[in-house]
C-alpha cells in the first residue's frame, strides 16, 4: 500500500469517526440520526422552519463537543486494546485464578516486606495487599455480572485500586520505592491542584489544610484511582460507540 493510499484511508477513517460521533450527539434529541446512510427512510429532518432552526442549532452545538471528544476517543481505542487483553486474561483465569495471581504477586511483596521492613511496615503492606486482592476480585466480578454502567462505575475503579495501592504503601517504608514514587506523585499533585482543582479556590483549601506526606500519599493515589478508573471506562465507552469492538 502506497503512502497516499494510507493517508487516504486515515482521512477516511477520521471522517467516519467524526461523522458517527456527531450523529450520536444528534440522536440524543432527534430520532433516526445514527447510521442511516443505507436505510430506506434515511436521516430524519424537521419539516418546518422552527424545527429546522432547532435542528441546526443543536448540530452546531455538537461541533465543539466533537472536537473535544474525538482526541479522547483516539486514546480510548488504545485503552480498549489493553483492557480487552486484561479482560481476556481475567476470563481465562476466572475469579479463582485472578485471586491466586493477586495472592502470588502481592503476597510476594508482603513476604519481602516481612524481611526488609519494620513490623509496622509489614502490617501496612499486608493490609494493602489484602485490600488490593479483594479489589481485583471485585473488579473481575463486576465486569462479568454487570452491564456497561456497572463496569465503568465499579469494575474500572476497583481494578485501578488493585494496581496502585500496595506499591504506594510499600513506598512509605522503602527509600528506594519512595525515591521512585513520591517525587512524581508530588509533581502530579501540583498539576492536579493547579489545573483540575483550581475552581472555587479548592486547591488553596487543600494546600492550607493538608500536607502531602506519609499516609497522605496513599489517600492521594486512592483518590486518583477511582476517577481514573471512571475516565478510562468512559474513554473505552466512547471508542465502543464510534467503532464497536468485534468479538
Amino acid at each position: 500500500m502506497s503512502v497516499g493510499e494510507r493517508n487516504s484511508g486515515l482521512v477516511s477513517g477520521i471522517r467516519v469517526d467524526v461523522t458517527r460521533l456527531h450523529e450520536t450527539w444528534m440522536e440524543l434529541v432527534f430520532p433516526r440520526q445514527l447510521d442511516t446512510a443505507h436505510t430506506v427512510l434515511g436521516k430524519w429532518k424537521p419539516n418546518n422552519t422552527l424545527g429546522m432552526a432547532a435542528y441546526r442549532l443543536w448540530g452546531a452545538l455538537g461541533v465543539p463537543l466533537v472536537a473535544i471528544l474525538y482526541p479522547l476517543a483516539l486514546f480510548g481505542y488504545m485503552t480498549r486494546f489493553y483492557t480487552r487483553k486484561l479482560d481476556g486474561t481475567a476470563t481465562r483465569l476466572g475469579v479463582a485464578g485472578v485471586l491466586l495471581l493477586s495472592l502470588v504477586v502481592w503476597g510476594g511483596l508482603t513476604a519481602l516486606a516481612r524481611i526488609r521492613f519494620s513490623a509496622d511496615g509489614f502490617i501496612a503492606v499486608a493490609a494493602a495487599s489484602v485490600v488490593a486482592t479483594l479489589a481485583a476480585v471485585l473488579a473481575v466480578m463486576f465486569n462479568r455480572v454487570g452491564g456497561r454502567g456497572t463496569t465503568v462505575l465499579l469494575a474500572y475503579p476497583f481494578g485501578m485500586t488493585a494496581l496502585f495501592l500496595p506499591p504506594v504503601v510499600a513506598a512509605l517504608y522503602s527509600p528506594t520505592l519512595a525515591d521512585a514514587i513520591f517525587p512524581q506523585s508530588t509533581t502530579l499533585a501540583r498539576w492536579i491542584l493547579d489545573n483540575l482543582l483550581s475552581i472555587g479556590n479548592l486547591n488553596t483549601y487543600i494546600r492550607t489544610r493538608y500536607d502531602l506526606e506519609g499516609v497522605a500519599y496513599v489517600g492521594m493515589w486512592f483518590g486518583i484511582a477511582v476517577p481514573l478508573g471512571w475516565l478510562l471506562g468512559v474513554l473505552v465507552t466512547i471508542a465502543d460507540v464510534l467503532r464497536p469492538a468485534r468479538d
